[in-house]
């Protein structure tokens, strides 16, 4: 049904419904439900596309880290709090582990 009022808004065409295995969509692999709930229009054009659109990705993830309790400079190493919001995001410790390593090397 998420996948459908994707659809129906605007934000997807039917043939872009495209995701992998177990139905996530985007660069950052949100399940549907989750897209209609924090994807946001980050370049203003009206959509919330999490496929094409840098803006609407980087925008629509920091929306999910916030709204899942992302707390500004707590740090997100294992072990700091941020680090059990990445669990909100994907249950896998090897995930989690991996985002706190790429955005360690984003940090320099």
């Amino acid at each position: 049904m998420a996948a459908l009022a994707i659809v129906d808004r605007g934000d997807m065409s039917p043939d872009q419904m495209r995701g992998a295995w177990a139905g996530e969509i985007g660069q950052t692999q949100f399940l549907a439900k989750n897209y209609l709930r924090f994807a946001v229009d980050g370049d203003g054009n009206g959509r919330r596309d999490l496929i094409r659109s840098k803006a609407d990705v980087l925008a629509s993830t920091a929306n999910f880290l916030r709204q899942h309790g992302w707390r500004p400079g707590a740090g997100y190493q294992q072990g700091q709090p941020n680090f059990a919001v990445l669990r909100e995001w994907n249950r896998a410790g090897v995930y989690q582990k991996a985002l706190a390593l790429f955005a360690s090397k984003l940090a320099g």
